[in-house]
């Protein structure tokens, strides 16, 4: 029969515990990273920013690049764009996307090997 995982008696590292404390960030910071985290979750989303990590798209683009149709990907582009992880801008009838970033989502693309 194989052991619990948990502890049979509770004790505590007074030093470990207090160190470990510190390089939590503040709850309003760890919480919108958790957000940012949630957004990356998905693989449209995700996709997205990965392919814009290699410079601005329109619309269209993005959607030849994901298979998928303009307005599954411009959902998926409002909700990056309210996260403050994409701009925009206008060019007549066309509407660029860019990957304005986030220290976290950078790591992660980062971590991808999206970016240097």
């Amino acid at each position: 029969m194989a052991k619990p995982a948990v502890c049979a008696e509770f004790c505590s590292n007074k030093g470990k515990v207090a160190a470990a404390k510190k390089r939590l960030p503040p709850p309003a910071r760890l919480r919108a990273d958790a957000d940012v985290y949630s957004l990356l979750a998905d693989t449209g989303r995700l996709s997205i920013l990965l392919a814009l990590a290699g410079g601005e798209l329109c619309v269209c683009d993005l959607s030849q690049v994901l298979g998928a149709g303009l307005s599954a990907v411009s959902h998926q582009l409002r909700l990056l764009r309210a996260a403050g992880l994409v701009s925009y801008r206008n060019e007549g009838k066309l509407v660029f996307y860019r990957y304005t970033g986030g220290s976290v989502v950078h790591r992660a693309l980062r971590g991808l090997g999206a970016l240097e």
